[in-house]
């Protein structure tokens, strides 16, 4: 198989920090060839460029398009015959059009979750893609990294195992402190957001994409509060909500970047609980017992006598580095070749977004989120 020939499109921090890594893993192995860099500037163009000569130790930095540079802008990457797939890295209002633009040039592609700014975007993405490129055999995946992480199957794969009995209720928590010096807050596109939901949305997703890979049944209602507790966040930061499953469950989601002090997030507990008829489950992303930073799934179970009485309960513990992004660089390529397995799908990746938007709009009445989405 030869190499795919991949450009990446976006020089911010995650992909310098995520996605240059998963694919240098994949070029050490002959899988990836890395061809060129976008960015809309020359500085961070170069930038990712001269970062990627050394972690893919090329002779030469990958050639660089951006905007000021009319034979090499975006078009004429895009025109080039010698690159196979992108992965776009841009900021979420954009990202939509430059999917779009990609796919008419024939480049397969793996786009950074949220699918879209909102669910009618995302809704009108996947119906383009649907209707004129998938017939064509180009792939376009969302890159949502918590949908493939290894820890949150593990945790459905307890429960699919009937280690815990019938999903009963489950509760997940997210709360972050972010400071105005922090490196993510000062990217400037999401220091100023154009979209709904600021880190809501941007973050948010993740923790949804993670419910939907380990609970059973999908979400499918929800009533919810939305509100702004530090101004420099805005248009919000945080979401309480109550929510259910099409199988009866229920739960509590509490997502916030609102916290007013580190010592909030340090005593949070943040993470993800499910409780079964016989036994329950708590995910943590945490640091692991090797020292990298990783999933950690601790599973209870009821233990039963001879006579089927209760008597106490076992503890099984999961321990899975954090690898989505390798993860999800590797089956785009896979795809490309026809190995599809399933994730990365935009229509999925639709279901964290309007989980969002419809927490944000609810202020207290319930959401019909399986409506929300219909075609």
């Amino acid at each position: 198989m030869s190499p795919k020939r991949i450009a990446i499109l976006g020089s911010g921090i995650f992909a310098k920090e995520a996605h240059l890594p998963a694919v240098a893993a994949l070029h050490s192995n002959g899988t990836v060839e890395l061809i060129a860099i976008y960015s809309r500037s020359e500085a961070s163009a170069a930038d990712l460029a001269n970062a990627a000569k050394d972690k893919l130790n090329l002779s030469n930095p990958p050639e660089i398009y951006f905007d000021a540079a009319p034979n090499n802008n975006l078009d004429a990457l895009l025109a080039k015959p010698d690159i196979d797939g992108v992965i776009v890295a841009l900021p979420i209002t954009v990202q939509p059009s430059i999917v779009r633009k990609a796919l008419a040039a024939g480049k397969h592609v793996l786009s950074e979750k949220p699918v879209a700014p909102d669910v009618a975007g995302g809704i009108a993405l996947i119906n383009d893609y649907e209707k004129q490129y998938k017939s064509k055999g180009l792939v376009w995946r969302v890159a949502e990294n918590w949908e493939v992480e290894p820890g949150y199957h593990a945790a459905a794969k307890a429960i699919r195992d009937g280690k815990i009995g019938k999903v009963a209720f489950f509760n997940a928590r997210v709360v972050n402190y972010m400071a105005k010096d922090n490196k993510w807050y000062n990217t400037p596109w999401r220091t100023v957001p154009d979209y709904q939901g600021g880190f809501l949305l941007d973050g948010g997703v993740h923790t949804i994409a993670a419910l939907r890979i380990t609970l059973p049944s999908p979400l499918s209602t929800l009533s919810a509060f939305a509100s702004l507790s530090q101004p420099h966040l805005k248009p919000q930061d945080t979401i309480n909500a109550i929510v259910s499953t099409s199988d009866g469950a229920h739960g509590l989601i509490e997502l916030t970047w609102g916290a007013p002090v580190p010592s909030r997030v340090e005593q949070a507990h943040s993470g993800i609980t499910i409780t079964g008829t016989e036994g329950w489950i708590n995910i943590e992303n945490t640091a692991l017992s090797n020292g990298t930073r990783g999933i950690r799934v601790s599973v209870y179970t009821v233990t039963k006598d001879e006579k089927g009485r209760d008597v106490g309960e076992s503890k099984e513990v999961v321990e899975e580095e954090s690898v989505g992004v390798n993860v999800e660089v590797a089956r785009f390529v896979e795809a490309i070749d026809g190995k599809d397995d399933g994730y990365g799908k935009g229509v999925d990746a639709l279901k964290d977004v309007a989980f969002i938007e419809a927490a944000l709009n609810s202020n207290g009445k319930p959401v019909d989120l399986l409506k929300l989405i219909e075609f």
